[in-house]
């Protein structure tokens, strides 16, 4: 992905053939202090960020070759006699700067969102409101259809849309691809940029007891005979298990499918997160016992549910939860 903002430029298209590159890029720091320049030739293309004192990072790309940080930035100022690039220099604040040269660094958080159960439109808003620096990857069933959508702290910054071929502002541009999102369907990655991420690494991560999980995995198997056995129109179970977790993800963040901390598939639960057992367990009792009512599978649920109690209710106990406050729940 080779992308640099073009909204202020400096110089453009002029050819590399004339210039000595790294000469060229030190006097555009002493004389502007940050900003980008992009490079490009027939075979491949290019971006080197910089500030008045360090070069901040850049890509590289051709038809054999992808390129990140240090490596791009030698491979495109330190050209082979044979490469002639067309070169174009832009100002950028220091922030903007900073923003575009971390992107080949962003880690990805959520990945595989299917618009089965996600919609684009809302996503937006969740990264909007999480004030996210990074981007949406747009996959689309169409190839030609697809794009990113870049945030900054929150703000939406722009996209670059594949039918457009370039950084876009554009608010008619970004409606637009909500409804070809609508329309065709498709996935979307979200990734990162964070200094929290060294933060992050250091929480600490819960893994239940295996005992815990067994009798939890039990739980959602009761529910999904019950859903599977009956109309196929009330759909897929894990979509709809989906839906309703994410419909409590502001209760209990942990359920969240696009935190990637839960995870059920196959009959398996994966976890790994902060919330202890004790919330897992509340968490997902509301869940299921939330879809049986829904669904309209509360009397036949209700009584597994007791009988499921009756197997694992010294283990409930402890962590505070009763056969009355299972059945209240209903």
């Amino acid at each position: 992905m080779v992308i640099i903002p073009r909204d202020n430029p400096v110089f453009e298209n002029l050819n590399s053939y004339y210039l000595d590159l790294r000469r060229l890029l030190e006097h555009f720091q002493g004389e502007m202090g940050s900003g980008g320049i992009y490079l490009k030739s027939p075979a491949a293309e290019g971006t080197v960020f910089f500030e008045a004192h360090e070069l901040l990072g850049g890509t590289y790309e051709s038809r054999d070759e992808k390129l990140a940080g240090k490596a791009a930035m030698d491979r495109l100022l330190i050209p082979s006699p044979t490469e002639n690039y067309q070169v174009s220099i832009y100002r950028l604040e220091p922030e903007a700067a900073y923003f575009w040269s971390s992107l080949p660094a962003a880690k990805r958080i959520y990945e595989d969102l299917s618009t089965e159960f996600t919609d684009l439109e809302g996503l937006i808003k969740k990264m909007v409101s999480e004030k996210l620096s990074g981007y949406i990857e747009v996959s689309l069933n169409s190839e030609s259809d697809g794009g990113f959508l870049f945030f900054r702290n929150g703000q939406v910054l722009g996209g670059y849309y594949f039918w457009e071929k370039t950084l876009s502002t554009s608010q008619e541009s970004q409606d637009l691809l909500l409804r070809k999102a609508k329309r065709s369907g498709g996935i979307f990655h979200v990734s990162k940029i964070s200094m929290e991420n060294r933060d992050a690494e250091g929480k600490t991560k819960r893994v239940p007891a295996p005992e815990l999980l067994g009798a939890l995995e039990e739980l959602l198997g009761l529910l999904e005979n019950l859903f599977t056995s009956g109309p196929a129109s009330r759909g897929d179970f894990n979509t709809v298990l989906k839906k309703k977790f994410l419909d409590l993800a502001d209760e209990y963040a942990f359920l969240d499918p696009f935190a990637g901390e839960f995870r059920y598939s196959g009959r398996k639960i994966r976890f790994v997160g902060e919330a202890n057992e004790g919330e897992l367990a509340k968490g997902l009792l509301v869940a299921v016992n939330r879809l049986a009512r829904e669904q309209g599978l509360n009397a036949p649920f209700k009584s597994r549910l007791e009988r499921w109690f009756q197997k694992h209710g010294k283990r409930l106990m402890g962590l505070g939860i009763s056969l009355d406050s299972l059945l209240a729940a209903q």
